[in-house]
């Protein structure tokens, strides 16, 4: 079959996709430790090198992974997970999925290449069983509330307080006591359900208390460093935006669902509060005429 320059080209392209995924899965399965999830990402990393073959066949041209595309998706394991690492992958796939069903026309095997493809994502799908994403709900309840109590009591510090050490001191000291209180009530709670969803109770409440904590110190942050209040203000908004932005677009891939509804309903509310928290600082500054 003679290519035409634009063919070759695509071929090439999804030569390197595939090479790259193979490799990708292949590493990925020797770092897991379930043997279940080993022979799925490896039976997936052969399938992967079959397509790879196949689009060979008709280059004539060796393909070698790409280095740096490894090593991204491998950093993306050790930070946020395989599921989300692998999900990612996923989703670049399923983009060359639309040029597969363009091109069986002229290459009959794209049809069978792309049943695989979909194939992959179901079997990942199935076997996806992660400790961190069994957590989520915890570390969303240590999250949120962290976002909505702290935002909002910064803000009102700020005004009421208008003293960027006794905003910090007094910001640490009501965060913590919450992080400590909101980690109890999680074990409390998952232990009332006896481990119903597979949970542990200590496991729960430290990715609580820990999600809390670490968003605790985000958002203080700019107190402890700069002078200007208002100023301190500002960057805290934007920390609590980023990090709602960042957690969300984690769940999203990693489960699946919408990142814009999730992180609209997140970002309004906690915003919502501290527009709310700000405006009682102030007032509260003027009526009780209290100066610092």
């Amino acid at each position: 079959m003679e290519l035409t320059p634009e063919l070759r080209k695509q071929l090439l392209s999804w030569q390197q996709s595939e090479i790259n995924g193979a490799q990708i899965y292949h590493q990925l399965a020797q770092k897991l430790k379930e043997p279940e999830n080993q022979r799925v990402l490896e039976s997936i990393a052969q399938a992967e090198q079959r397509h790879y073959n196949l689009w060979h066949h008709y280059t004539k041209t060796e393909v070698k992974p790409q280095g740096h595309v490894i090593t991204f998706y491998s950093l993306l394991t050790r930070v946020f997970g395989f599921t989300f690492a692998i999900r990612l992958l996923e989703q670049g796939e399923a983009q060359a999925q639309a040029g597969y069903s363009e091109m069986i026309g002229s290459i009959p095997e794209a049809e069978a290449v792309m049943r695989e493809e979909d194939a992959h994502e179901e079997a990942l799908i199935d076997m996806l069983d992660e400790e961190r994403l069994r957590y989520v709900g915890s570390m969303v309840l240590g999250l949120n509330d962290a976002l909505v109590e702290l935002t909002g009591a910064l803000a009102g510090f700020t005004l009421a307080l208008q003293n960027t050490s006794l905003i910090a001191l007094t910001g640490l000291i009501t965060g913590i006591a919450a992080a400590f209180s909101m980690a109890t009530s999680e074990y409390l709670s998952t232990k009332a359900e006896a481990g119903a969803d597979g949970k542990n109770p200590l496991r729960a409440a430290l990715y609580t208390g820990g999600a809390y904590l670490i968003t605790v110190f985000a958002l203080i942050a700019p107190y402890l460093l700069l002078e200007n209040f208002y100023v301190c203000l500002a960057i805290t908004v934007a920390i609590a935006i980023l990090i709602i932005a960042v957690f969300n677009y984690y769940i999203a891939v990693a489960r699946g669902q919408s990142f814009k509804r999730r992180f609209l309903e997140m970002a309004g509310i906690s915003l919502g509060v501290m527009a709310l928290s700000f405006v009682i600082g102030w007032l509260a500054r003027q009526f009780l005429g209290v100066e610092i």
